[in-house]
């Protein structure tokens, strides 16, 4: 199965994709060039930020929950009008955030990362819950992957160049408990978990750093299939839609020498199967 381009804007690092499901939106972040780009009825829409913005949850309507490299914003979609709700490593300026989503208890899960060299392990996984951010993981390089089953008992993270998605258990209330486990080992095909989602039957769509690809895995971390894209560095999915049966993907132009013209963009494509809503952050 392969795909077609939603939106020609490229973006040096395409990330974060976020399906509104009250305003039947699309939101994504350009990452290296510190901005927010969506489409209103078939009309590009674009805001510059003074920093590196990588993730969004929505709050209602009117508003969006954005991570920073500095915190977590409250963001009026109208206005382009944004304030702190939450510090996020902001006395860290080697780091930045990365990949993040809501989760099924109202929560919202943030990873951070060096913005240099993002071998150095200094990044971690935080959880905003009740007005307050809690670190959940430490000592990961580049966090991604970050999505929850539709179940509400399991959340999946990657620490990208482990070359493993983890399944981590959740209790009553979404927070962390006991050990996380090895959920997909992609070593021996060579392959490095980006950003991922999972559908509305608890398959996670993976997308696959460098393999031009986002990949589907069962509830037993078996291989179903992949949906190609145009874009070599496949960072990260959502669905959307009506039905929320099409899948967006988001590119990345970074770390090619000589970009073609399909690097960057994103791609849209029909999943064949349904995701599920996104959930609502409650700020």
């Amino acid at each position: 199965m392969t795909s077609s381009v939603f939106d020609t804007r490229p973006c040096t690092l395409g990330e974060g994709p976020l399906w509104h499901p009250e305003r039947n939106q699309l939101f994504w972040f350009d990452i290296i060039g510190k901005r927010l780009l969506s489409q209103q009825d078939g009309e590009p829409l674009e805001w510059q930020f003074d920093e590196h913005f990588s993730a969004a949850g929505w709050v209602d309507h009117e508003t969006l929950l954005l991570a920073s490299e500095t915190g977590l914003w409250r963001f009026d979609i109208a206005s382009g009008a944004h304030e702190v709700v939450a510090p996020l490593e902001a006395d860290k300026p080697r780091t930045r955030s990365n990949d993040g989503r809501a989760d099924p208890f109202g929560g919202f899960w943030i990873g951070t990362m060096g913005k240099e060299d993002p071998r150095q392990d200094a990044g971690a996984i935080y959880r905003f819950y009740d007005g307050v951010i809690e670190p959940i993981f430490f000592g990961i390089t580049i966090p991604n992957a970050i999505c929850f089953s539709p179940d509400g008992r399991s959340a999946y993270f990657a620490d990208t160049p482990t070359q493993m998605i983890m399944r981590q258990p959740l209790d009553a209330e979404g927070w962390p408990m006991g050990e996380h486990e090895v959920f997909v080992d992609l070593t021996a095909d060579g392959l490095f978990p980006d950003g991922a989602v999972v559908d509305a039957q608890g398959y996670l769509w993976n997308a696959q750093w460098g393999a031009s690809r986002v990949a589907r895995y069962a509830p037993d971390g078996r291989f179903d299939r992949a949906i190609a894209v145009g874009g070599q560095h496949s960072s990260c999915p959502a669905f959307g839609g009506a039905d929320l049966d099409q899948l967006f993907v988001t590119t990345a132009r970074e770390a090619i020498a000589a970009p073609d013209a399909a690097q960057g963009l994103v791609y849209t494509a029909p999943a064949g199967v349904s995701g599920q809503k996104e959930y609502r952050v409650k700020v």
